[in-house]
């Protein structure tokens, strides 16, 4: 499985304002948010990259995901600003994005992670071994 040893030239980086409604009873972002940022940052890769979902979706496949590991280092609060970046890692066999989730202002890392997601062939069902075409071509990575 190919990696890139330094830094990948796919990644995309927003920032979100910490809301109201996203705080658990003590008063920090809830745990199950950071799932919700993930998102919104890897939405942004994908647009980046030409390939979002309803891109996959034309291709004729979908991207479920199979593994999400988060390691919460620091609390984020309301109304502070965040900083999301997602990075792509892998992507001959499977989609493997890492993310952090950092303090806009300070650049302070509060959470990393990663999610795993892999091709499955919609007419079939079935789940790819390697990543489609459709994926590499947008990536400019040779499908040989």
């Amino acid at each position: 499985m190919r990696r890139q040893a330094e830094s990948s030239r796919w990644w995309a980086e927003t920032e979100i304002k910490v809301q109201f409604f996203d705080l658990d009873p003590m008063q920090i972002v809830w745990h199950g948010n950071y799932v919700k940022y993930l998102e919104i940052v890897r939405c942004e890769l994908l647009n980046k990259i030409g390939y979002n979902y309803s891109e996959m979706l034309a291709s004729g496949f979908s991207w479920p995901i199979i593994d999400m590991q988060l390691r919460y280092v620091g609390a984020a609060v309301f109304n502070q600003r965040l900083k999301l970046r997602a990075e792509i890692v892998e992507w001959e066999s499977r989609l493997k994005i890492n993310y952090l989730i950092s303090d806009a202002a300070t650049g302070k890392r509060l959470t990393r992670a990663s999610t795993t997601q892999v091709a499955v062939n919609i007419a079939s069902g079935e789940m790819c071994f390697v990543s489609p075409p459709a994926l590499l071509t947008k990536l400019g990575v040779d499908p040989c």
